[in-house]
């Protein structure tokens, strides 16, 4: 067994650990953010305001039908983390042969259901009339490369839970590049519009999945699979869906409630869309260290919790929330006297500018909320506490629903609805976050401790 691909969490300094886990991921999840900030700024740029509010007006609804398979991938990365950390070899390699066709049946469900409800499903979220067109154009070409989105995303989870953060990182900047490149090509040399950034961004995830599982065969020994660990394993199964569905349902429910609060933007109008659009993506950047530290989280819970050193979770995750301290800190004083300049990267619309500016005023003040949400989300689910999931979900659904609901209906607040609503949200789901450690029923929830 190569060293080079392996990373044993068990062992050593948790903040060092953390950290070095944290960086890889955290430059990958930057270059994905990178390459959707391409995507906006060259169709918000070169293509219209109109172009941008379609492209965002699809985000929730491509959240919630890859929820499914991201939620099993986020399964099996748990199980194979908790049998990594328990030495468990061969059960190790089982669980990566019964993910292919987990993940594979579920990717090809969720893309033909998307490509046959896209317009139907936009027209009950009132996408507006002017771009809706666009809208479905650049949903079903999105739905129908879900099958590569999904491998990427499971091959990278089984990598990063046997401790690999850096095999994952390497083609996502091959995808980064190869997506700029196609940008460019397809929207500004042929005039593609929306389709032509869709095709893109397709393609480049498609390479980027291929890559990496190439890559993974030929030099990490877990994915040498024989005969015998291609077999179903219908137990391996099982707790892939037990924990994968409460995470599945959790993003469903948590996109859901996007969907819910992208109705209420479409009702104040393409300039309230575009607005939101381009914040929704610099909340996108904002959480990726969040992000990154909770994956790195639940991968050092797993396999910790696979080897039975409970007190060394806690430990990780009490100094993770000084890390997320620190880093909340930073984007709240960039968001605060920021907004202008940071707004003007997607759009050259004065008006867009001006709404966006001041609403990422509003939701920076929750960005230590957002923080704890995906370290602890990380810990609970590394742990194998599935019904945390659903507790998630719940919370997101009625804060997005309720807030949004109640808020759009008072004169004085109006389209501030929305993002204020965003704030609130965080800020309750991190509460309900805490209270569930604090309970510490995830500390009875092992899955290879249940098994032995």
């Amino acid at each position: 067994m190569s060293i080079n691909y392996v990373q044993d969490m068990t062992e050593g300094n948790e903040v060092k650990l953390l950290i070095k886990f944290s960086l890889p991921m955290l430059i990958g999840n930057i270059f994905q953010q990178f390459y959707n900030l391409i995507d906006s700024v060259i169709v918000g740029k070169y293509v219209g305001a109109n172009a941008l509010a379609a492209v965002g007006a699809t985000a929730s609804l491509n959240f919630l039908t890859f929820s499914i398979c991201l939620g099993l991938s986020i399964g099996i990365g748990i199980i194979i983390s908790q049998y990594f950390g328990a030495k468990k070899e061969e059960e190790v390699k089982s669980a990566i042969a019964n993910a292919v066709y987990v993940i594979a049946v579920s990717g090809i469900i969720m893309s033909l259901v998307t490509c046959l409800l896209a317009r139907p499903i936009l027209e009950l979220m009132k996408t507006p009339p002017e771009i809706i067109d666009d809208s479905v154009t650049f949903l079903r070409i999105t739905a129908g490369g879900m099958i590569a989105v999904a491998a990427y995303n499971a091959t990278a989870g089984i990598l990063r839970a046997l401790g690999d953060s850096r095999t994952p990182l390497l083609f996502l900047i091959l995808s980064c590049g190869v997506n700029v490149g196609l940008d460019l090509l397809l929207v500004l040399k042929f005039g593609f519009g929306v389709a032509g950034t869709a095709c893109a961004t397709v393609i480049s995830q498609a390479i980027a999945a291929l890559g990496c599982i190439i890559f993974a065969l030929s030099t990490n020994s877990y994915f040498k699979l024989k005969k015998e660990h291609m077999r179903i394993n219908w137990a391996i199964v099982k707790k892939c869906f037990k924990i994968g569905i409460p995470v599945a349902l959790q993003n469903s429910m948590i996109a859901i409630s996007l969907v819910a609060l992208q109705s209420v933007v479409n009702g104040f109008g393409k300039v309230a869309v575009a607005a939101y659009t381009a914040t929704s993506r610099v909340e996108q950047l904002i959480g990726q260290p969040y992000n990154s530290l909770g994956a790195a989280m639940s991968t050092f819970a797993g396999q910790n919790m696979g080897a039975g050193k409970l007190e060394r979770v806690r430990r990780g995750y009490h100094k993770s929330i000084i890390i997320v301290a620190v880093l909340s800190l930073t984007a709240l004083l960039a968001a605060q006297f920021g907004g202008h300049a940071i707004m003007s990267v997607f759009v050259k619309e004065s008006a867009v500018i001006e709404l966006g500016a001041k609403a990422i005023k509003i939701t920076s003040c929750m960005y230590f909320a957002l923080g704890l949400i995906y370290i602890t989300r990380g810990v609970l689910n590394g742990t194998g506490d599935a019904f945390y999931s659903m507790i998630n979900g719940i919370v997101e659904v009625v804060g997005r629903i309720g807030f949004s609901t109640g808020l759009a209906m008072i004169p004085t607040i109006g389209v501030w609805s929305v993002w204020t609503t965003t704030g609130l949200t965080w800020g309750i789901t991190a509460i309900a976050s805490i209270i569930r450690y604090r309970q510490g029923k995830w500390e009875h929830k092992s899955l290879v401790k249940a098994e032995s």
